[in-house]
């Protein structure tokens, strides 16, 4: 499985961005694709998380509320709309997919800077 983020950049407080993750090879047994983010001198936290099965969905409290995601299966991307950012949503956001049965997949992650 390949996973490929776009859609970062810089964007000035209360603006917002749509991140795309873009999966590629043997997908069927992916049960679970979130995205995460990394600020620096931080641990790596959870953002947003999506069921493929049945797409329920959870958030970190930090962007509920701000952050949506969704997935386009016939597209096998999965989207991260971030609305009202604040200049502590700057980190490098990964996306991660889960099968349950070995190491999730990573991408190479995207730069998101917001400015105040």
């Amino acid at each position: 499985v390949q996973l490929a983020e776009s859609g970062g950049g810089s964007v000035q407080a209360g603006g917002s961005l749509r991140l795309s993750c873009s999966a590629s090879g043997s997908l069927s047994g992916i049960n679970v694709m979130g995205w995460y983010r990394q600020a620096p001198g931080k641990q790596r936290e959870l953002v947003a998380e999506i069921s493929t099965s049945d797409d329920q969905t959870a958030y970190a409290g930090s962007v509920k509320d701000r952050f949506t995601i969704s997935k386009d299966s016939a597209k096998a991307t999965v989207y991260l709309q971030m609305n009202s950012l604040k200049p502590e949503d700057t980190a490098v956001y990964f996306c991660r997919a889960e099968t349950g049965v070995r190491m999730p997949y990573w991408g190479q992650g995207t730069q998101v800077t917001v400015s105040s």
